[in-house]
């Protein structure tokens, strides 16, 4: 688990600057494995200033904030129109794509904002 941890990590690292290579479910994976062999490094993560409030939150019920939804939606839309924009490969590889971004975007969306983000109605006060 500690090697695949580190590869994960890694990898997650690499991807913040490789367009289709994702970061964040390295990154969760790494938590995950050095939380099996590695509490040192599993703090080290949990606690980071970057890293460390999404995985909490992911952790703790599977929530993602809004701020991190946006930030990943206007990196996605991005990344995938240079990709068009660059690549020249045809209709259907492009379909692939749209479709690949669509299903990430839709799974980012539909996950729960953490607690202390969702909001309340109001009480009613009757006199």
């Amino acid at each position: 688990m500690f090697l695949v941890g580190w590869a994960s990590l890694i990898l997650g690292c690499i991807g913040i600057f490789l367009p289709l290579l994702p970061t964040t479910p390295f990154i969760l994976l790494s938590a995950y494995c050095f939380s099996r062999s590695s509490e040192r490094l599993h703090q080290w993560l949990v606690t980071h200033p970057k890293m460390g409030p999404h995985i909490r939150d992911w952790q703790r019920n599977g929530s993602i904030s809004k701020a991190a939804k946006t930030k990943a939606t206007m990196l996605i839309v991005g990344t995938f129109a240079i990709t068009f924009a660059v690549v020249n490969v045809g209709l259907s590889v492009k379909g692939l794509i749209a479709l690949m971004g669509v299903s990430v975007l839709t799974f980012i969306w539909t996950r729960q904002a953490p607690q202390a983000e969702q909001v309340l109605p109001a009480k009613v006060v009757v006199e």
